[in-house]
């Protein structure tokens, strides 16, 4: 059943991509996005790039100091395991790369692969409400053209969702971890309609996860995971800034900010591997709501794009050689080891 559901996401990301393509593409002159590309200035474009592994970088580090109650990892693990996972994301479904990530983490450092996963999902928690900080940010310094103002409203109402879901998953959290029997209780009552063999891997993988569901006791640890999630969502946002000026477009900051927050959004949408499409749309939109012109608005999604998909996936596939691993191979694995990958 669990297979059945997968496939069924997967048809349905690759329908929304091929879509929104087939829209983005139809109602753009292909000799306006060739001026567009003919006029970019390829200077700006490494920084972009440096600043995106820089990204990465810090990706590492921050989880770094999220492993710390568990174990002291090596760094160059840490930073072998991030790149993989990232390059898994844009070529495999389903998002598996985040499994991918964890399993070889954990193979190589000897841990329980659900307790890294945990770390991941405090991870996850970190990101997002960082995310929600530049939301708010974006909502106060950045004002929309005349005419724009759905916009606006639809962004403060995706930042309340957002925040919401966040919510929701720290409260789970908290409940798991202060009445934890209590919780899989509840969990185990809301698994019975569903396969029993779901139950029996979710239930023993909570242990696992508890455990890893830790947070430093350190305060200077604790300021360096702040820290460390502001560093990586400038290093994620100036190659936004760095594009636009490369296609001449002289835009303040906070215009970046607007489109890395749509970004966001746009990968919470079912699509296929590598966020096709749905990445390009919310890109491509919240230009438009700029005045940017539609070939102009496609070219720069384009490049943001390609910027963020092909240098890790080279670079992740160069780790993966490097550790003499295949990917069908890990993606499997980590279907195996995970039970947070299946589900009705």
């Amino acid at each position: 059943m669990s297979a059945l559901s997968g496939d069924k996401r997967l048809w349905l990301g690759i329908a929304i991509s091929l879509a929104l393509l087939a829209l983005l593409f139809r109602s753009v002159d292909p000799s306006e996005l060739l001026r567009a590309f003919r006029g970019i200035n390829g200077v700006w474009l490494i920084p972009a790039v440096v600043c995106t592994f820089l990204s990465y970088l810090m990706r590492a580090v921050r989880w770094k100091y999220l492993l710390s109650p568990l174990k002291q990892t090596s760094f160059p693990n840490l930073v072998s395991a991030t790149l993989i996972g990232y390059m898994a994301n844009n070529l495999l479904p389903a998002r598996l790369g985040e499994l991918v990530r964890a399993y070889v983490l954990g193979e190589r450092e000897g841990i329980d692969t659900g307790a890294v996963v945990a770390t991941l999902v405090i991870d996850r928690l970190a990101d997002g409400f960082t995310v929600l900080l530049l939301l708010v940010t974006a909502v106060f310094t950045l004002r929309l053209p005349p005419g724009s103002e759905a916009a606006q409203q639809g962004l403060v109402a995706g930042g309340y969702i957002t925040l919401g879901l966040y919510l929701a998953v720290v409260v789970f959290l908290v409940l798991l971890r202060r009445n934890t029997m209590g919780t899989i209780r509840l969990l185990e009552s809301l698994l019975r309609p569903f396969p029993g063999k779901i139950a029996e891997k979710v239930i023993p993988f909570l242990g696992a996860f508890i455990d890893g569901a830790r947070i430093t006791p350190h305060w200077r640890e604790r300021l360096a995971l702040v820290a460390s999630s502001l560093v990586i969502w400038g290093f994620a946002v100036f190659p936004i800034h760095c594009v636009l000026k490369a296609f001449g477009l002289d835009f303040p900051i906070p215009v970046s900010l607007f489109i890395m927050v749509l970004l966001v959004f746009a990968v919470m949408v079912p699509a296929s591997p590598g966020f096709v499409g749905t990445y390009h749309a919310a890109c491509v939109y919240g230009l438009l709501a700029l005045g940017v012109p539609r070939g102009m608005a496609l070219s720069v999604a384009i490049v943001i794009h390609g910027i963020n998909f092909f240098p890790v996936i080279v670079v992740g596939l160069a780790c993966l050689w490097r550790e003499n691993l295949s990917l069908g191979a890990l993606g499997k694995r980590a279907l195996d080891r995970n039970p947070h990958a299946e589900g009705p």
